[in-house]
C-alpha cells in the first residue's frame, strides 16, 4: 500500500542506538510541540505536562534517574536529540476541569451558555476517582492518546523515537520536583536520528499480525 499514512507507519520503528551528533531543528521541534497541545484527551482533559529535555543539563539530570534501575534505557538520555517526559496529574479535580472548560469558551469552541452542561462532563473523571481523589489510572490513559499522536508526527518528519515506559518514576519525580508540579512520569520519548551500523532495529521489516487475526468487520 502506498498512502502516505501507511509509508508513515512502515518507516518509524524503535531505535535502540542514537546519533549523538544529530540534533532535531528548532523548526521540528516547533511542530513537536504544537502537536502535544493538539492531542485529543476525553472529554478534553489534558491532564498532562509534558517536559522537554534539550539542554545538557537536563540530559544528565535524566542521565542519573537511571541509577537504579532500567540501565538498558541509560544511553538514550544523553545520545537522543531530545526527550520528552510525558506525566499525567494523579489528581484531576474538578476546579483543574474548569479551567480546560473556560479554554473551550474562549477558543469560541463552545458557547457561553454551555458552560454549566460541559462542566457536568467531569462525570467521566469522577467515575473513575477513588476516595482519596486518584484518578491516575484515567489520566494515564490520556497520556498513551498523546503519545501515540505523536509517535506519527515524528514519522511523518523523518525523526526516529523510542518510547520508554523503562523509567524510574521515584527518580524522576525527585530530579524533576520543580518542572512536574505533582504530576507522575512513568513513560518517556527518546527522539532524534539513530546511529548507522549500530542501530541494530534498523531497516528491519514489521512483524505484525495479518489484518484478519485482529480485526472484526461486521
Amino acid at each position: 500500500m502506498t498512502h502516505p499514512i501507511i509509508q508513515d507507519l512502515n518507516s518509524r520503528y524503535t531505535v535502540k542506538k542514537y546519533d549523538a551528533s544529530k540534533r532535531i531543528s528548532t523548526d521540528d521541534m516547533d511542530v513537536i510541540k504544537e502537536a502535544l497541545r493538539l492531542s485529543a484527551s476525553s472529554i478534553n482533559s489534558q491532564p498532562w505536562k509534558f517536559i522537554v529535555i534539550e539542554s545538557d543539563a537536563a540530559k544528565q539530570r535524566f542521565h542519573d534517574s537511571f541509577a537504579n534501575k532500567y540501565q538498558f534505557n541509560q544511553p538514550h538520555a544523553k545520545e537522543a536529540s531530545h526527550t520528552i517526559l510525558f506525566a499525567y496529574d494523579p489528581h484531576f479535580t474538578k476546579e483543574k476541569f474548569s479551567k480546560r472548560v473556560d479554554a473551550e469558551v474562549s477558543s469560541g469552541h463552545l458557547p457561553a451558555d454551555r458552560y454549566d452542561a460541559f462542566m457536568g462532563a467531569y462525570a467521566f473523571a469522577q467515575a473513575n476517582t477513588d476516595a482519596n481523589g486518584y484518578n491516575g489510572g484515567w489520566t494515564k490513559s490520556q497520556l498513551y492518546l498523546a503519545l501515540g499522536n505523536l509517535l506519527h508526527t515524528l514519522a511523518r518528519l523523518g525523526i526516529a523515537s523510542t518510547p520508554m515506559e523503562g523509567v524510574d518514576a521515584q527518580m524522576l519525580t525527585e530530579l524533576f520536583k520543580d518542572e512536574l508540579d505533582g504530576h507522575i512520569c512513568e513513560v518517556a520519548l527518546a527522539m532524534g536520528y539513530h546511529k548507522d551500523g549500530e542501530d541494530y532495529n534498523h531497516g528491519l521489516p514489521k512483524a505484525r499480525l495479518a489484518q484478519d487475526d485482529i480485526i472484526t468487520v461486521l
